[in-house]
């Protein structure tokens, strides 16, 4: 029997509609603020990605499902969703149009690592971008949106943490520090953290080896090497979140696993397990750098199988399955021919309704509607037919009342 790639999975019937609810409500928080979805397609040129997420990232060296097609172009399937909403930024004008541009996205990404809690191979991620502000406003803006998500969908003992990486300028400096913090141990580091230190020593802090870990203790903080102009940004940034009572902390080590990132960064984190839920941060260059104007922009994404997972924890039964409002059950071949009409004139009224059509016997018919749950059944034969009255049972109380079989009574007896 073929299989499942390892690192996805089948979101089954059974389970689907807790996708829908989670995405029901981020959606109406983000398109309240103003946000349009977007939609882009799932490979993209893997320039754009190398380019556009950065060559000494993680996600590029080690981590991008990459693959020649038949007119011998490399195409890599994305891994995250900033880069191609940015791409069609640029490629379809977007900039002509009232500023700031507000986006918001969910999709599936595709990362090549190993299959952890709340992390496959292919991920869904709803995210969001805002485009054309440089702003310490918008920048609080997208964060304040993040921490409404997870008030919407009670998850407690979620903490903020924000940092900034300060701009090209002030970086460089703190590179130089880094470097030479770095350097007399340089040759005990990883062969990826080699490989960095000359081009982004701050991936270097990012290494998830121990030994790496252990060394970094003690390095140069970035917030020490901030210029005026960045440091003012995050000054302001901080005191707009402390006057929206939004709390949070100030984590130095957050410098985020893409490159384009600049100024603030911030991970809403669970106390729980110490899993980020949700990341993101300010981008200035990053428009510039794959072909467009020097524009400012920032955003987050985050994990849909994680914001479930964490969700389910603290919210059991809060959600209920769509289940089956009414079954018609039926007997002989011209209740058959009724109740299809029936059925179609009910649903056009928008009840969820079934009746069958595998020619089961009566008994097997009530057993399939018991195992799709369905509140009422009505059970119609010939009789029923000529008469135009049919019994309706509600299969909780056993309790039956005569309808009329006419679409508009019945739904009235369903939800009186």
């Amino acid at each position: 029997m073929i299989q499942k790639p390892k690192g996805t999975r089948d979101i089954l019937p059974d389970e689907v509609y807790k996708w829908q609810y989670i995405e029901g409500v981020v959606r109406d928080i983000l398109e309240n603020a103003g946000m349009g979805e977007i939609r882009v397609p799932v490979f993209e040129h893997t320039e754009l990605f190398s380019r556009g997420v950065g060559e000494t990232t993680d996600v590029v060296q080690k981590e991008m499902y990459t693959f020649e097609d038949k007119g011998g172009r490399s195409i890599t399937l994305r891994p995250e969703g900033t880069a191609g909403v940015v791409r069609s930024y640029i490629e379809n004008g977007m900039a002509s149009q009232a500023t700031p541009i507000k986006l918001w996205y969910e999709m599936p990404m595709y990362r090549y690592e190993n299959v952890q809690k709340g992390r496959l191979r292919e991920f869904r991620q709803i995210g969001t971008e805002v485009i054309g502000t440089e702003s310490y406003l918008a920048d609080v803006e997208v964060i304040s949106l993040g921490a409404k998500i997870f008030e919407a969908l009670n998850i407690p003992n979620i903490k903020l943490n924000i940092n900034s990486i300060g701009c090209p300028v002030c970086r460089q400096k703190y590179q130089e520090a880094l470097r030479d913090f770095i350097r007399p141990n340089l040759e005990k580091y990883c062969d990826t953290c080699k490989t960095r230190f000359e081009k982004n020593p701050m991936r270097i802090l990012d290494c998830k080896e121990q030994k790496c870990k252990e060394m970094n203790q003690g390095a140069p903080i970035i917030l020490d090497y901030l210029c005026e102009e960045c440091r003012e940004h995050f000054e302001k940034v901080k005191s707009l979140l402390m006057n929206l009572e939004i709390p949070f902390e100030i984590d130095s080590s957050i410098v985020r696993g893409l490159d384009y990132y600049t100024k603030t960064v911030f991970e809403f984190v669970s106390e729980d397990d110490g899993l980020t839920v949700l990341g993101g941060g300010r981008y200035d260059g990053l428009i510039k750098e794959i072909g467009g104007q020097d524009t400012p922009a920032v955003g987050f994404a985050m994990g849909v199988e994680r914001l479930l997972e964490i969700f389910e924890k603290y919210n059991k039964d809060v959600i209920e399955d769509y289940n089956m409002d009414l079954y018609i059950a039926t007997i002989g071949e011209e209740a058959d021919l009724f109740a299809t009409r029936l059925v179609m004139n009910l649903r056009d009224e928008g009840v969820f309704v079934e009746k069958d059509i595998c020619s089961r016997s009566l008994k097997a018919q009530f057993k399939y509607a018991d195992k799709k749950k369905a509140r009422f059944v009505l059970t119609i034969g010939e009789d029923e037919v000529k008469k135009n009255y049919a019994k309706l049972k509600d299969m909780k109380t056993g309790e039956e009342v005569e309808t009329k079989l006419k679409a508009e009574e019945i739904f009235s007896k369903l939800f009186e």
